[in-house]
């Protein structure tokens, strides 16, 4: 059986199916052929259910301080049921499952579940770009599209002599389906990931050992938000060890203990925990699509794309991890809307990687957008910053929650903002306003004017970008 229509996707996470319900919108037949579920990686195995796991994390470690909130919890009383947890996150998985279903039905989507590859030209079509998909029943089915939007995502990535066995050692995505909590954790990699589930197993009462090879952990966000990140996590009691080369071919799997030599420097030391947990980033998934039968150039694992994510054939577009860059789902999106305006011939600006806000979920949250004050003076900016910790804003003080910090950077000779950062309370979504002023070109001194309600933590953000100049109210 062939189908036809306008835009075919091959992929239907956040970037395939924002792709599809857009050009579905602008009038375009659409078709998304999908291997899995729709939702793809971020609703099933990433964004949300990892953050419901945040959630009763941080609802279980609040009330384990309820008592400087001068509530108390009779001793005994409090427990956690891990079967309930994850019982709450498949249900908020699947309520949006459904809503999602839901709007490809709204917008008339074809949803084809089945292994998708790329072909040549063919009988079907003279160029390449068709797709042939093979179904759950082993039949095969033909897709021809005038346009057709890679959106395959990424996968964990492994390290050498750490394979995954979904038992002692675990990927990410062995993580969201554990049973039940061990009683410690070995992470390797202090990147986003890592640093989520170190927060989040920590919260629930796992001893956790964080590693990463580099000099600090998130070495993709600010210096300063780096250290108080680390200075808080091991308040908690979380031993984090920087400057670590794991020496794999020590690893020892002994019943339910998993121990691994590591170099350090201060020497080489032996690391046990009941598990460990590979958070070393994601791979795209560019293998066994067919793009072997096209002329699209891949560099670096990654396929290579313009600003309007068209690849060396105009006619095929990729977007989201598979074109590397920023591998998180609102930037799939962004770019997916991008693709499906670009083909519809929309004039359409190009995605500014600098203006996409980077959240991370621990406990403080972190988030950011632009560039860091070391990567701004490496570009050769002539920099100015402004700093407000959370200890100075009342509703942080409020809630209980003063660590961390806004720090604003901006240009010192046009007085462009470059980049702002921040480590807090609900920095995840206190970062918005501070992107929105970076879309619209503000300044720190309008932002700074804009008037921010008392007491909220949003007035974080306002001192900060008064700061600047010296005209914080609140320090």
């Amino acid at each position: 059986m062939t189908i036809q229509v306008d835009v075919a996707v091959l992929g239907g996470g956040p970037g395939g199916y924002t792709a599809a319900i857009r050009a579905a919108q602008l009038g375009k037949s659409v078709a998304i052929v999908e291997l899995d579920k729709l939702g793809g990686t971020c609703l099933h195995r990433g964004c949300i259910p990892s953050k419901s796991l945040l959630r009763s994390a941080e609802v279980y470690a609040t009330l384990l301080e309820a008592d400087k909130y001068g509530v108390s919890v009779t001793e005994g009383a409090l427990s956690l049921d891990f079967n309930k947890v994850q019982d709450r996150k498949e249900k908020t998985v699947e309520q949006l499952h459904r809503g999602l279903k839901g709007l490809m039905k709204k917008y008339d989507i074809q949803i084809i579940n089945g292994k998708g590859r790329i072909i040549g030209p063919s009988i079907f079509s003279p160029r390449s770009g068709s797709l042939a998909v093979e179904l759950a029943d082993g039949e095969m089915e033909s897709v021809v599209s005038t346009n057709l939007i890679i959106a395959t995502g990424s996968r964990p990535r492994h390290l050498p002599g750490l394979k995954p066995d979904g038992v002692h050692i675990l990927s990410s995505d062995d993580a969201l389906r554990l049973e039940k909590l061990p009683e410690s954790m070995l992470i390797v990699g202090g990147g986003v990931i890592g640093v989520e589930w170190a927060s989040m197993l920590q919260d629930f009462g796992v001893q956790v050992t964080l590693v990463e090879v580099g000099a600090r952990l998130l070495p993709g966000e600010d210096s300063e938000v780096s250290a108080e990140l680390t200075r808080l996590l091991r308040r908690r009691g979380v031993r984090v060890l920087t400057n670590v080369q794991l020496k794999t071919e020590e690893l020892s799997i002994n019943g339910d203990e998993v121990s691994i030599t590591a170099d350090t420097s201060e020497g080489n030391i032996l690391l046990t925990a009941s598990k460990l947990l590979l958070s070393v980033g994601r791979q795209a998934n560019i293998e066994n699509i067919g793009l072997e039968n096209t002329d699209i150039q891949t560099k670096n694992g990654v396929i290579y794309v313009n600003e309007f994510g068209q690849t060396t054939e105009p006619h095929i577009y990729a977007i989201g991890d598979v074109i590397g860059g920023v591998q998180l789902a609102h930037a799939a999106s962004h770019e997916g809307v991008a693709a499906a305006e670009h083909i519809a011939g929309y004039k359409k600006e190009a995605v500014d990687p600098n203006l996409i806000p980077r959240c991370i979920y621990s406990r403080p949250e972190v988030a950011s957008y632009g560039l860091t004050e070391d990567g701004a003076r490496t570009k050769g900016h002539d920099i100015k910053t402004g700093k407000i910790p959370f200890a100075a804003i009342g509703k942080a003080l409020v809630l209980g929650e003063a660590d961390g910090f806004v720090k604003v950077i901006a240009d010192r000779k046009t007085n462009d903002i470059i980049g702002v950062h921040m480590i807090g309370p609900h920095a995840t979504d206190l970062i918005s306003e501070a992107s929105l002023a970076g879309l619209l070109n503000a300044t720190p001194w309008e932002v700074g004017q804009l008037i921010h309600p008392h007491p909220t933590l949003s007035e974080a953000l306002g001192e900060a970008m008064l700061a600047i100049d010296g005209k914080s109210l609140a320090l």
